[in-house]
């Protein structure tokens, strides 16, 4: 079958005819495309050549009260940073909030597009989509574009007619269930903080700093986490923002700079 390009052909050249004013234009658009048998291969060989520099720190955990939430909001491309004020805690409904680590396109993508999801299940069977369906939603969608260059790693935590609930769900389909997770290239060092103060027993306020603190600590230590530490929390009358601090000024929060005096100043360089 022959493509029809008469619409793209000049009907009144400025001088002449339309070959000796440019010959490029009256010739038939043409474009190469990629000879492969093995298109998921292409893909991922493609990927492999781009090899995208991410960087970021979320992280979430289920205690009495409910879930806390919390990440950074540093966007970077390779070692540039290119935004310090970029949501990665996106609001799906009142009672679930997703977390945003990989590529940003996609998370923010695929979060609106489980949004629209929830809300039409909850229209068609009268009541809203527990963490658990949500989760599974979102892991089968993702699994479904499997070797297709998608980059996220999220956490989906939220509040429904069981109680609290946290899932861990990436682009390769995975979907894990736990108590405390952390995401992202500064997750080891949130960890850290994670691992030695959680208690199951906590009170809201012991929550929102422990996580606070190790959202700072793994931006002290992660050059591509950084920005301001937002803090979420989710409980049976939906998810609540309780603090987004700069990084910059946790810093003299947790290490305040005592002045020396004078005198002590003057002591030390006649002892030394």
């Amino acid at each position: 079958m022959k493509l029809d390009t008469s619409g793209l052909e000049s009907t009144s050249p400025f001088f002449g005819s339309g070959d000796e004013l440019c010959p490029e234009l009256s010739a038939a658009p043409s474009f190469s495309v990629p000879l492969s048998t093995d298109f998921d291969e292409f893909q991922k060989d493609t990927k492999a050549t781009l090899k995208h520099a991410k960087g970021t720190t979320t992280l979430a955990f289920i205690f009495k009260e409910g879930v806390m939430v919390a990440a950074d909001s540093r966007a970077s491309m390779g070692g540039y940073i290119s935004s310090q004020s970029v949501k990665k805690i996106i609001e799906i409904n009142p009672y679930m909030l997703g977390t945003m680590a990989g590529g940003a396109a996609d998370c923010q993508f695929w979060h609106r597009n489980l949004g629209i999801k929830c809300r039409l299940h909850e229209l068609a069977n009268k009541r809203r989509i527990s963490v658990t369906g949500a989760s599974k939603l979102l892991a089968n969608i993702l699994y479904s574009y499997r070797g297709m260059g998608l980059s996220v790693g999220t956490m989906i935590a939220g509040w429904d007619e069981t109680g609290p609930g946290l899932y861990y769900v990436d682009s390769e389909g995975g979907r894990l269930k736990g108590t405390r997770f952390s995401v992202g290239s500064g997750s080891p060092y949130a960890y850290g903080v994670l691992d030695s103060g959680y208690k199951f027993d906590m009170s809201i306020e012991e929550a929102a700093e422990l996580a606070r603190r190790a959202i700072y600590h793994a931006t002290f230590r992660d050059a591509a986490s950084g920005g301001v530490a937002s803090v979420y929390y989710v409980g049976p009358n939906g998810w609540k923002k309780l603090s987004g601090d700069d990084v910059g000024e946790l810093h003299y929060h947790y290490y305040p700079v005592t002045p020396s005096t004078v005198e002590q100043e003057m002591a030390e360089v006649a002892g030394a």
